[in-house]
C-alpha cells in the first residue's frame, strides 16, 4: 500500500508539471474527512454542522487569520437529535492549518496542520473508536481545471510514532455540484481502520454548500471497543461569510 500511495503522490506531481496554468492552486478546505492545503481567506468565517449515525451532530467553526492560517474548532454533540434522552456535548477539539507554500505550475499547494476532532467517542474507554487526523502535511494540485487531488500523511499517536496516509480527489462540475472521493487512514492495515470515502457536495449558494456522503464503504472488523463497523451516511451544512 506505500508503495502504491507513493506512486500515486509523483503521478500527481508530474501532471502538475504538465499544466498550463500558472495560477495559485485553489480548492475547498476539506473533502469528507481528509484536508486539502486550501485555507480560509483573512476574515472570512465557517460555521458548519455535521450530522452523523446516532443522532449525533458535530459543529465546526473556522476563521482565516491571516490569507494563509486557519483557526477552528469542532465538537461532537451525541444524541442530539432523534429521542434519545440522554444528549451528551464532547470536548471541543482544535483545528489549525498554515500553508506554507501556495502552489504553481510545477509543485503543488502545501500545508501543515493540526485537527484533534475523533469520531464515535466511547464513554467507558475514554477514547475516540476512530482517531483524530493528529499533525499532517497535505498537498493539492489541480490536475484539470476544477479537478483536484490531495495527498498527505498524517500521525496521531505520538507514543509509536506511527505515520498514515491519505489520498483524495474532487471535482465541480459547473460550480453546482462536487464529486468527492478518498482513501484515509493508509499504511497499516493490521493495525488500523483504513477507510473508503465517497460524496457530493451541493454548493446551493456561493456562501450555502450541503454533503451527502457514505463513510467507510470498505469497512470491516471492529472498533477499539468491539463494536462491529458498518458503513456511515452523512449530512453536512456549511455557511461561509466574511467580517
Amino acid at each position: 500500500m506505500k508503495k502504491l500511495f507513493f506512486f500515486f503522490c509523483f503521478f500527481l506531481i508530474a501532471c502538475h508539471v504538465y499544466a498550463e496554468d500558472d495560477s495559485v492552486v485553489v480548492s475547498d478546505i476539506n473533502q469528507i474527512d481528509i484536508p486539502t492545503a486550501s485555507a480560509f481567506d483573512k476574515y472570512a468565517f465557517r460555521f458548519g454542522s455535521r450530522l452523523y449515525s446516532g443522532g449525533g451532530a458535530q459543529v465546526n467553526l473556522g476563521f482565516g487569520i491571516h490569507d494563509r492560517l486557519s483557526l477552528g474548532t469542532s465538537f461532537l454533540i451525541d444524541g442530539l437529535i432523534g429521542n434519545d434522552t440522554h444528549i451528551r456535548m464532547r470536548v471541543p477539539e482544535i483545528d489549525v492549518k498554515f500553508r506554507f507554500w501556495d502552489g504553481g505550475r510545477y509543485i503543488p499547494a502545501f500545508a501543515l496542520g493540526y485537527n484533534g476532532q475523533g469520531y464515535f467517542y466511547d464513554s467507558d474507554l475514554k477514547e475516540y473508536q476512530e482517531d483524530e487526523k493528529g499533525l499532517y502535511l497535505v498537498g493539492t494540485s489541480e490536475l484539470l481545471p476544477a479537478f483536484f487531488a490531495n495527498f498527505g500523511v498524517n500521525m496521531f499517536d505520538f507514543d509509536t510514532n506511527k505515520v498514515y496516509g491519505f489520498i483524495g480527489f474532487n471535482y465541480t462540475l459547473e460550480e453546482v455540484v462536487t464529486i468527492m472521493a478518498e482513501y484515509d487512514n493508509l499504511f497499516h492495515h493490521v493495525t488500523s481502520q483504513e477507510r473508503f470515502n465517497a460524496g457530493l457536495r451541493f454548493h446551493i449558494t456561493p456562501e450555502f454548500s450541503v454533503d451527502v456522503a457514505v463513510r467507510d464503504i470498505n469497512c470491516s472488523g471492529h472498533y477499539k471497543n468491539g463494536a462491529e463497523r458498518h458503513p456511515e451516511r452523512m449530512v453536512q451544512l456549511s455557511y461561509d461569510a466574511k467580517f
